[in-house]
């Protein structure tokens, strides 16, 4: 069978006209079939032999190396799975905004494929905002004959601008999602330089300051929010989307759902915690979420900050706190009090427990065995 041999198909642009790429380790049984191809070409620019793209020469590739060499098509193939078969409702106010006139509108395939992915409403929100942002720039250039250069040049201005590595960041991301994903084009970006992330350590509250905090909210409905937003390591959005049965009391978890990477887990229930959601139930009568406004739709995330930012000052904390420190405090206590890293990770809701360990460089443990070299 492959005997170990393999090729990998890439999507190239070349002369505005899309192609198959072909990549492969020297061997010379690949070698001669990928010359048996018809019209097959190699780009020195991008070290790859290239075919056009067309049904026609993909059944050509599939019938040329079938049973000989294993064809990767990760890069090629548009995966399908988690993909959302029902359009959410977050992208229409994107299609029906008034803009100023002149103003060019994010293209529809665009919108489109932030709806089948069932991107987060934050996701879509900076996607397009960039997206727009960067087509207007070059507001007289059609999008999908802007080069590798123009894109080049257009980061050059923002960091010129003085924008943030984040920014820079997020600016790539939305140009990147349209030629990448929209128009099946990742050549676009092999020479495309991101910014150096500058790696800054969390900022986290004592135990004292967290519960010096609950102790000064303004009601019990405030209580519940900053000792949930702490006790379970929640991010705000995940607070917000709450329901009523999402609180399990039987097993004392939490089931977070569609969270950060459209990603569902569970996390704690504090026993404290349940005795005031349950005096919070009886007095407030939520229907839907957890926490709710007026016409019992969502709590707000401004009004989460707000109240946050009231008891920090009533507390007597002068740092400025937000609700992301609370979730970082709950990491870094539970690092304090020898849980292991990987119930955190699984906690916190992370990928790899590499993006968990940020939490030891602040942790009080990690440095209490060292002596005081002035004594």
């Amino acid at each position: 069978m492959f005997k170990g041999r393999s090729i990998t198909l890439k999507h190239l642009m070349i002369d505005n006209v899309k192609h198959i790429g072909l990549i492969f380790k020297s061997d010379k049984v690949v070698l001669a079939l990928v010359e048996k191809l018809p019209n097959i070409c190699w780009s020195e620019e991008y070290g790859m032999y290239h075919i056009r793209n067309n049904r026609t020469n993909l059944r050509a590739i599939f019938s040329t190396f079938r049973g000989e060499v294993w064809i990767n098509g990760n890069y090629f193939f548009e995966n399908k799975s988690g993909l959302n078969p029902e359009k959410p409702n977050n992208i229409d106010w994107y299609r029906n905004r008034k803009l100023k006139e002149g103003y060019k509108r994010c293209p529809e395939e665009y919108l489109d494929k932030l709806e089948l992915r069932k991107y987060a409403e934050n996701t879509v929100k900076t996607y397009v905002h960039h997206f727009e942002t960067f087509i207007n720039y070059y507001y007289h250039l059609k999008p999908e004959i802007i080069t590798e250069i123009e894109i080049r040049n257009y980061m050059q201005v923002l960091t010129r601008e003085g924008r943030s590595t984040s920014y820079l960041n997020q600016a790539v991301n939305s140009i990147k999602f349209y030629f990448e994903v929209v128009m099946g084009m990742p050549n676009r970006f092999y020479e495309i330089e991101r910014p150096i992330q500058h790696k800054q350590l969390p900022k986290v509250l004592s135990k004292k300051e967290v519960l010096s905090l609950i102790d000064n909210t303004n009601n019990l409905k405030h209580r519940c929010i900053v000792s949930l937003l702490y006790s379970a390591g929640l991010r705000r959005s995940e607070l917000l989307n709450l329901k009523l049965e999402d609180i399990d009391s039987e097993r004392m978890l939490i089931l977070v759902k569609d969270a950060k990477g459209n990603k569902d887990r569970m996390t704690v229930l504090s026993p404290t915690l349940l005795k005031e959601l349950r005096t919070y139930y009886k007095q407030y009568r939520p229907k839907v979420f957890l926490f709710e406004g007026p016409k019992q739709k969502a709590y707000t995330a401004s009004s989460v900050l707000k109240l946050i930012s009231i008891a920090a000052k009533r507390a007597g904390i002068y740092k400025k706190v937000t609700p992301h420190m609370l979730r970082h405090s709950f990491a870094t206590h539970l690092i304090e009090d020898g849980i292991d890293i990987r119930h955190i990770q699984l906690l916190l809701g992370h990928s790899s427990t590499k993006t968990t360990e940020i939490y030891t460089h602040v942790a009080e443990t990690s440095f209490n065995g060292i002596k005081d070299l002035l004594s």
